[in-house]
């Protein structure tokens, strides 16, 4: 999908969103990438865009994100990865938790 976004998806490079110069509707469709791919890269270290193979997508995520109309709109960024990196230690327990149980029976 990534590979046919950076072929097609801003007219050869000529766009800086996927309808012209302005946000439409195909970038707030194509926008949870921009703000959940880089927090899923955050919260668990493997980089899943790569600026220089996918350079156009990803230059798009980084005006997509600053975008006053969309950076004023979207959850804080920190506390939402306080929430991720909760939710991930308490599952983290269970699990343990889990194989213990396991161990015991």
């Amino acid at each position: 999908m990534l590979r046919t976004v950076e072929e097609w998806g801003f007219g050869g490079g000529e766009r800086k969103f996927f309808s012209g110069d302005e946000i439409g509707m195909a970038d707030l469709a194509f926008g949870a990438i921009a703000y959940w791919l880089g927090m899923i890269e955050q919260m668990t270290g493997v980089k899943l865009l790569d600026a220089g193979e996918f350079p156009r997508v990803y230059a798009w995520t980084e005006r997509f994100r600053e975008a006053p109309v969309i950076r004023d709109n979207l959850p804080d960024w920190n506390h939402v990865a306080a929430t991720f990196r909760r939710r991930k230690e308490e599952m983290q327990i269970i699990r343990n938790e889990a194989i213990v149980r396991f161990a015991k029976s």
